[in-house]
């Protein structure tokens, strides 16, 4: 390699199932100066990413020590360090002479922390890590990086010349380009991503169709997610769990154990398709403090809102993404328009059904645990209104409990409208009143009126009517924007169906909105709609 020719220090970590993919692109020299690479430096300093960032962190001496490349110690000649030798070898299978040997894929980042000096070949970019964390170098060979063990101070003119002068940069979901900045912002999402899942040791009660899109999620860095079907044993780390998926037994020791339970479920944008189907999400949640549905107790969704300190940008964001979310008529389940014509000129209200066994009704619901009595309340409280009812998607398909007999239904309400959008029905009604329903959300981005029966997520913020009893900690006024900052920007994780990358919210945006979602396994998926006939077949001969 030309000593001015430096190898690709910013790259895509290789999360689990991902397709193959490059951060380079065209180059434009436009702008760029000497300040920038100072900012740069700074930021990455800060940041901590570039090289293997991903890597494993193994335990590290707690007295400052001399790291060393174990290739390299040959040819620096077993000359005298101010401080112990520690070696970092890539080959396990490889000797050391003396001293502490660490081994595989690591972070460099979290190697230089004790040391206070590095050796390294220089071409190593060991020493770049080094020289941006202000650690000396010393320089076993030449290389494209080799003068700041000579002259540190030469960093930020090097890092211009191999970085900004030469090289241009692209976003790896829209091959547009972008700048360094840009980029490196990327790479601290990833990084505050893979650092959240260091600590899971295992991952329970995750059906195998789900397991291929959530590993990239839960992925630590440096071990792939080990998805197993029963707690035989109690893990050394935190378990990511499905607990609704979770063997009663299993969950139950678990808790008894004292191990840490991340509990995951479904995002609020989830896929083209729904989960009873076996269509895999493409969006889940991992709450560390408890679950979003579940007003009995703080979530971290409610701590993100109780707290605040929302930035301009971060609104911003939120407020661009809403929008396109109401302009694509994206929902949970599916992506569709229509535009439909009121019946009468009376107030409309849209009331949304549930699975009456999902937890959300079960933690949440209150006294209001079935969906035909949902419709008596909201009957009682809005007698003169045309009241729509759409039946759950699941319950629909066959698949879950909820459903309620049609001559009951219309007994409180005035039509029952299943095929069509739950988006286009918002957008026709005056009002939205839910139990616990994802739906009053989605009302809400579409800037309806939402009365909660139960307490979901989004209740007790000031912006909807509430009916139940929510907890009195819930004291926060919460903008729009804020709540859909916390809900779809920082509280859920979001998969690229297109590259296989974790990715913003945004992306899988406008994936959806252009038709860019996987199906599924289409065996599964027809058998389970076949399952669903068949059960529907039956329930509705034995109400005969």
């Amino acid at each position: 390699m030309n000593r001015n020719e430096a190898p690709d220090f910013f790259r895509v970590p290789p999360f689990p199932g991902a397709r193959p993919a490059s951060l380079m692109g065209p180059h434009n020299l436009d702008g760029v100066s000497g300040d920038d690479a100072h900012r740069l430096i700074a930021m990455l300093a800060e940041r901590r990413v570039g090289g293997s960032f991903w890597g494993a962190r193994p335990a590290l001496p707690t007295r400052p020590y001399t790291l060393v490349r174990a290739q390299t110690y040959q040819r620096f000649g077993g000359q005298e360090t101010a401080a112990p030798l520690l070696f970092w070898q890539s080959d396990p299978d490889a000797a050391t002479r003396e001293g502490h040997t660490i081994y595989g894929e690591c972070d460099p980042w979290h190697l230089v922390n004790g040391a206070t000096e590095v050796i390294a070949e220089g071409s190593d970019e060991l020493v770049l890590v080094a020289a941006i964390a202000g650690v000396p170098v010393h320089c076993v060979s030449e290389g494209c990086y080799s003068q700041l063990a000579a002259d540190p101070a030469s960093l930020p003119e090097l890092f211009k010349r191999l970085f900004l002068d030469t090289r241009g940069y692209a976003d790896p979901f829209t091959r547009q380009p972008i700048t360094l900045a840009e980029l490196i912002e990327l790479l601290t999402f990833w990084k505050e991503l893979i650092d959240s899942n260091r600590q899971i040791e295992a991952a329970v009660g995750f059906a195998f169709w789900k397991q291929p899109t959530v590993a990239p999620l839960l992925w630590n860095g440096s071990t792939e997610v080990r998805f197993i079907n029963h707690a035989a044993t109690e893990p050394d780390g935190a378990v990511a769990i499905w607990k609704s998926r979770t063997p009663t037994a299993d969950l139950a020791a678990l808790e008894e154990s004292g191990v840490r339970l991340l509990e995951v479920e479904d995002g609020f944008i989830r896929s083209a398709g729904l989960g009873a189907d076996c269509v895999p999400p493409l969006s889940i949640i991992v709450d560390r403090s408890g679950i979003y549905f579940d007003p009995t107790q703080p979530s971290d969704l409610e701590s993100l809102l109780h707290t605040g300190n929302f930035d301009a940008g971060v609104l911003e964001r939120a407020r661009h993404l809403r929008e396109i979310i109401v302009a694509s008529g994206i929902s949970k389940y599916e992506q569709a328009t229509a535009h439909l014509k009121r019946r009468v000129p009376r107030a409309h209200l849209l009331v949304p059904g549930q699975v009456e066994d999902d937890r959300s009704v079960q933690s949440g619901g209150g006294d209001v645990r079935t969906n035909l009595e949902l419709l008596k309340r909201v009957r009682r409280t809005s007698p003169d209104a045309y009241i729509l009812y759409k039946p759950h998607p699941d319950v629909e398909a066959g698949h879950r409990i909820g459903a309620v007999p049609e001559a009951q239904v219309l007994q409180f309400a005035d039509e029952i409208v299943r095929d069509l959008p739950i988006s286009a029905l918002i957008d026709l009604c005056d009002e939205v009143h839910v139990n616990t329903s994802l739906a009053g959300f989605e009302a809400l981005l579409r800037g309806k009126a939402v009365t909660t029966h139960g307490v979901p997520f989004y209740a007790g913020w000031g912006l909807t009517r509430d009916l139940g009893a929510v907890p009195a900690r819930r004291a926060a006024r919460r903008s729009l924007d804020e709540l859909v900052a916390a809900t779809l920007m920082l509280y859920p994780r979001y998969l690229d169906p297109h590259t296989g990358l974790p990715c913003p919210p945004e992306i899988l945006v406008k994936r959806l909105a252009d038709g860019q979602s996987q199906g599924g396994n289409h065996f599964l998926v027809a058998i389970r709609r076949l399952q669903g006939r068949l059960k529907r077949a039956m329930a509705k001969a034995m109400r005969r």
